[in-house]
């Protein structure tokens, strides 16, 4: 009779963490969270000059941003230009360190960030309790936000809209390797399922891939696909091309 009830509390407790929320508990969620952002902003005290730019209002988006050539030192920024940025848990573990007391135990949480639109970032952060691990890594993650550069590169669309990337990328961590291709519209995301949710956060909507190594390391596997979608800022010239971009600047 113990074990019964035992196994039925436990069903009784998995159906209740696997309960979805109503929109009520959605919206008041949204809510404290935006409640929670605009004190932090407010009781930010930027340390950086590009900080105090965007806390006094100088600078209005992200694009104007790393237009000016700033590099994100301080996750507010990402905060107050981004107010609906989304973040993601994609990896989260127990590590042990052996000491002369024993075994040392803490813990490490990789963040996924974007906006869904043209930004995405992932973090990592360990700490010796959960949720310090967690927020450590958010931060990390909004500190390395890149910019992703979207277009139509398929000979096969043409559309002129940016569902997919301008052209062929490549992005490798560690041994993984990944290889983006632009797809013609309407074909998806044919891609790995830990990096998905990558291209979905930067607003990326139909693509191909070709990826080596050892995909299962899910960290790997994410930062790879984000190295590569930070490649769409990188363009290549041709020698001829250059020549004629040296002659118009002159």
């Amino acid at each position: 009779m113990i074990a019964m009830a035992i196994q039925d509390m436990g069903q009784r407790r998995g159906k209740r963490t696997e309960r979805e929320l109503t929109p009520e508990e959605l919206e008041r969620q949204a809510l404290r969270k935006e409640e929670d952002r605009q004190k932090a902003i407010s009781d930010w005290v930027p340390k950086t000059e590009s900080g105090r730019m965007v806390k006094a209002g100088q600078i209005a988006n992200m694009d104007d941003f790393f237009t000016r050539g700033y590099k994100v030192m301080e996750p507010q920024v990402v905060d107050a230009l981004i107010p609906g940025i989304k973040e993601k848990l994609v990896h989260f573990t127990k590590t042990a360190r052996i000491t002369r007391q024993g075994r040392s135990f803490s813990f490490r949480a990789s963040v996924l960030v974007g906006d869904g639109n043209s930004y995405v970032g992932v973090g990592i952060g360990s700490d010796r309790e959960r949720i310090p691990s967690i927020e450590k890594a958010t931060r990390a993650a909004k500190m390395a936000l890149k910019r992703v550069k979207r277009g139509c590169g398929s000979w096969e669309c043409r559309c002129k809209e940016p569902h997919s990337i301008p052209f062929e990328v490549e992005g490798n961590s560690s041994s993984v390797r990944v290889r983006l291709l632009p797809a013609p519209k309407g074909t998806g995301l044919v891609v790995g399922n830990h990096i998905k949710e990558v291209l979905s956060f930067a607003g990326v909507k139909d693509v191909w891939s070709k990826t080596k190594g050892s995909t299962a390391t899910t960290l790997d596997f994410v930062s790879a696909a984000v190295d590569a979608l930070a490649q769409t800022n990188k363009m290549r010239y041709s020698d001829d091309m250059e020549r004629k971009l040296e002659a118009r600047t002159r």
